[in-house]
């Protein structure tokens, strides 16, 4: 299965390279961003399980860093580990309640700091707040967006998206292919949404489904593209032949019946009222 992704917004190179070559012998994926700017974009872009964000930053104050990435939808719910050569209490509160999930300072033991992201990272899918598959946001997270926009009174779109064909994928290629394949779709819907929806657009995942809120001013077009893109993509994930013949051959009662290839659909229905 793919690596747990981490991005690491940190200016001193020496650092972050020690960093980067670290987490890579742990199997995780890394992004380094020197700017605090970059960072948050990278954030928005790469959709990491979790930011490692220094706090002294050339162009911005890492807890400036710390807002930016808590008031934007996209990166709302990740979490987040300071790192810092400030050890006073009162900056450990402040980045607390700024939403940081933990607060580490340098020099550090960098085996602890391992210990401490793989707890953030658990604590959250352990918690049912982000999915363990696809590390997007499920749950009372999914519930309690979709209660912020609605007091906010603005108009947005909910869009569902379904993987026809899922489960008979996993009974035929096994649950780890198909968890893999549930992984691919949830970064290629964060990415279609990224580059054509909102800023302030949100995709999470309930019961396998994926949801996004959108306040794209053609909500019509981002569902296209997202179930366009994966029917197209979602083939490298069955063997050749299955391709060839457009299914899976399946021995059901002594007769093969063709199965055919998953596909994504989507459906758009207004948000009135609690969700739940």
């Amino acid at each position: 299965m793919a690596a747990s992704r981490l991005l690491l917004i940190e200016d001193d190179y020496d650092v972050a390279e020690m960093l980067q070559l670290y987490f890579q012998a742990h199997e995780y994926e890394v992004f380094h961003a020197g700017l605090g700017q970059e960072g948050v974009e990278l954030a928005r872009t790469r959709f990491p399980n979790l930011i490692l964000l220094d706090v002294m930053l050339p162009d911005m104050d890492g807890y400036d860093v710390c807002v930016s990435l808590r008031h934007t939808a996209m990166t709302r719910y990740i979490p987040i580990l300071f790192l810092t050569q400030r050890g006073e209490l009162a900056n450990k509160v402040r980045g607390l309640e700024l939403g940081a999930d933990d607060y580490i300072t340098k020099p550090f033991d960098i085996d602890e700091l391992r210990l401490r992201v793989e707890r953030s990272i658990y604590r959250a899918t352990r918690e049912n707040l982000h999915e363990a598959r696809t590390g997007l946001p499920t749950g009372e997270l999914v519930h309690e967006e979709l209660r912020h926009r609605q007091q906010a009174d603005q108009p947005f779109e909910m869009l569902t998206f379904h993987l026809d064909g899922l489960q008979i994928y996993s009974e035929v290629y096994g649950f780890l292919a198909a968890h893999d394949l549930l992984k691919y779709g949830g970064r290629l819907v964060q990415k279609q949404v990224s580059e054509h929806g909102t800023s302030d657009d949100f995709v999470g995942i309930l019961d396998d489904a994926f949801v996004v809120l959108t306040h794209s001013a053609n909500p019509e077009r981002l569902q296209a593209s997202i179930c366009d893109r994966f029917n197209a993509e979602a083939t490298a994930f069955y063997s050749f032949s299955d391709v060839e013949r457009g299914g899976m051959l399946l021995n059901t009662g002594g007769d093969q019946t063709l199965i055919p290839l998953m596909t994504m659909t989507a459906e758009r229905r207004p948000v009135s009222g609690d969700v739940r």
